[in-house]
């Protein structure tokens, strides 16, 4: 097969693939190296949110040029992608809590952002009609909303293809090196070059950046997930909570899916995940509390995902700063999901423009160890 590419592109989660669709629109070659398949883990293996809402400061220009696309990701990727712009909803119990979140959507109207909106218990219970009554109120971001992770996975790889990418399963990427202006990859699958290599590693992306001389400080974690048995509709929003680690919401087909931030154990050396009984339990105490009329309703299966995450929980995006014609984008902290299709064009404006249209400077990989 083809061994010399425009870029190697380490990583088939939907950074790597979204990476390798906008690449190949913009006339590269590019060739995805995924040591497993794409999606297996952190995008595959997520709550499907595609949210604006409740985003680290720096990450909100980045998350409302990527709503702009998922609200057009037919055009984009030729598949609806199961998305749903059924709005997210953080939920507030007490006092304090209605406060940081009135604070916070004061903040943002102070820094230009309007798509967070205060609600109160009246405005909350006419969305959410079942919620508890001791809740009173929250914050809506209402063009916000949620996807199939699955469908998306697999309608950008389909995309990515059909422009011209390569996309090779069980690459496990061993090592890359730099010389004469060229990127090598050593695989599992053989070596591979081009002038570009694009570091989409997500909780591996930390041992593709050692090799760059570019050491973080990435932790490799399990978030969790669980789904219920099938109920009559009456959840549409996405549900999280001020106080308490929840993304909650209601599937096409009925059945409940709770996640939000409880952690099994993760393995990458194995690729294996735990679960973790306890926060298992806890997610679904938390669901209890907000729906008391779920009582008793049977949970079906769990699963965890393998996440890389920074220890400021942003994402690392933007150019090696010791190597020419490499760049970065993984550690997405269990919140990339939607960022996906905006970090493609990120990557795709750096490698013909040499700069992204978006502010990526807070996402730079030495923050960590050097001044800016």
């Amino acid at each position: 097969m083809q061994r010399n590419f425009d870029a190697l592109i380490v990583g088939g989660g939907l950074h790597g693939l979204s990476s390798a669709l906008h690449l190949a629109r913009a006339g590269l070659k590019p060739v995805v190296l995924e040591k497993d398949h794409p999606g297996r883990h952190a995008s595959g293996a997520n709550a499907g949110g595609v949210r604006r809402l409740g985003r680290h400061e720096a990450e909100i220009p980045l998350a409302k040029a990527a709503m702009e696309l998922w609200h057009g990701i037919g055009d984009l990727t030729g598949e609806d992608c199961g998305f749903a712009p059924c709005g997210q909803i953080k939920l507030a119990e007490t006092e304090t809590e209605m406060t940081r979140l009135r604070d916070r959507v004061a903040r943002l109207h102070e820094l230009g952002h309007s798509h967070e909106e205060l609600i109160d218990a009246r405005d909350l219970r006419a969305l959410v009609p079942t919620v508890a009554p001791h809740c009173l109120g929250g914050v809506v971001c209402r063009d916000d909303g949620a996807a199939d992770p699955f469908r998306t996975v697999t309608a950008f790889r389909r995309a990515a293809t059909a422009q011209g990418a390569a996309i090779l399963n069980g690459a496990t990427v061993h090592k890359v090196a730099r010389s004469d202006g060229l990127w090598t990859a050593e695989t599992a699958r053989g070596r591979f070059t081009a002038p570009l290599l694009i570091n989409c590693g997500g909780a591996w992306g930390g041992e593709i950046a050692a090799q760059l001389d570019e050491p973080v400080p990435l932790s490799a974690k399990a978030p969790m997930l669980m789904i219920t048995e099938r109920l009559q509709p009456f959840l549409k929003p996405v549900l999280g909570a001020a106080g308490r680690a929840l993304s909650f919401k209601q599937l096409d087909n009925g059945t409940l899916l709770i996640g939000g931030g409880h952690l099994g154990r993760a393995d990458p050396a194995t690729n294996a995940t735990a679960l973790n009984i306890a926060g298992l339990h806890r997610s679904a105490q938390t669901v209890l509390a907000l729906f008391p009329r779920l009582r008793g309703v049977q949970v079906v299966r769990a699963w965890a995902g393998i996440e890389g995450v920074m220890p400021d929980e942003i994402p690392v995006i933007g150019p090696s700063e010791t190597q020419e014609g490499a760049f970065h984008a993984f550690g997405f902290s269990a919140h990339g999901f939607q960022l996906g299709p905006i970090t493609g064009r990120i990557v795709a404006e750096w490698a013909s423009e040499g700069h992204s249209s978006l502010p990526i400077a807070p996402f730079r990989i030495g923050r960590f160890n050097r001044p800016p």
